[in-house]
Parts: C-alpha cells; structure tokens; sequence
C-alpha cells in the first residue's frame, strides 16, 4: 500500500531532521568528551585538536595543525594526524604518537586502561610497556609545535623539556 505523497515528503523531513540533528550530536563533542565517555582519560589528546571522526567501527582520527611535543611524565610527540581503534578503555593500533625513552623515540602502539581503580594507565610501545599514572591525563596538555627530536625553547630559554 502506498504512502499518500503528502504523507512521503512529510516523512522525507522527518527523516532528514533526525539526520541533521544525529550529524550535529556527532559534531556538537569534543574529542576530550569521547575520551571520557569511553573510560580512558580526556588528557591522553593535546588540546590543539582541530578535529575528529570516529568511525561506527570505532576507528578514530584525530587531526592537529601542525606536529606537536608535550611532557607526560616524559616527551611525547603528536603527529599532525594520530589514529587508533577506539574501544571502552582502550586505544589500539595507534599511529602518530611517540614517546621518548632514554633518547630515543617509540611509537606508541597501544594504550589500555584496564582497571581504573589501580590509578595507572598502560602504554605499550612494542618493545616496552610503561604504566603511567592517571593523575597526569586529567586535563588535556598544552602542545607546542615542533619536530620529532628537535629541542623545544623554553621561555626563550634553552631548557629543553
């Protein structure tokens, strides 16, 4: 039986706006609240993230000016584009971040937040895994832009971080 076309077009409205309002849902959180709404830290991304996607498979994309360093408990680079496979308290698969460890620089592969309760959060960077505290991804980081392994000036100084 057919909708009369009265009927249809008001359907094709309805449906359109619930699509809009759907697309704006999506849009309308932060990277930092999808973070949090999926049990790991808002802190883990810079806040010089200029947008996301994020997949229905959970493939995440997150994309930043420019590279960027900051200081977790030691350096850490972003790439201007960092990607992972984003599940309840996990990160799998990612790409586009290192951490730097006794000079040299590891991209980080995973990160998994299995028992919040333990107050650590575990970074596994292929050859080693490091367990970080929490307490350091409360807030997102200021990033400043930079290169891998280039030192970063301090307050016109020439502390590196």
């Amino acid at each position: 039986m057919a909708l009369p076309q009265c009927h249809f077009t008001l359907f094709l409205r309805l449906l359109g706006f619930l699509i809009l309002v759907d697309l704006h849902q999506v849009h309308a959180d932060s990277i930092h609240d999808v973070l949090k709404s999926k049990g790991l830290p808002a802190g883990l991304l810079p806040k010089a993230v200029k947008s996301f996607t994020l997949d229905e498979n959970g493939r995440l994309e997150v994309f930043l000016d420019q590279p960027c360093l900051t200081k977790f408990e030691g350096r850490v680079y972003f790439d201007s584009v960092v990607k992972g496979n984003l599940s309840y308290g996990e990160l799998i698969g990612v790409e586009g971040l290192s951490q730097e460890e006794l000079f040299l620089w590891l991209p980080v592969k995973d990160i998994i937040l299995d028992d919040p309760s333990s107050g650590l959060i575990l970074f596994d960077m292929g050859v080693a895994h490091k367990q970080l505290s929490l307490s350091l991804f409360e807030d997102p980081p200021e990033c400043k832009a930079g290169n891998q392994g280039t030192p970063i000036l301090i307050s016109g100084t020439d502390e590196q971080w």
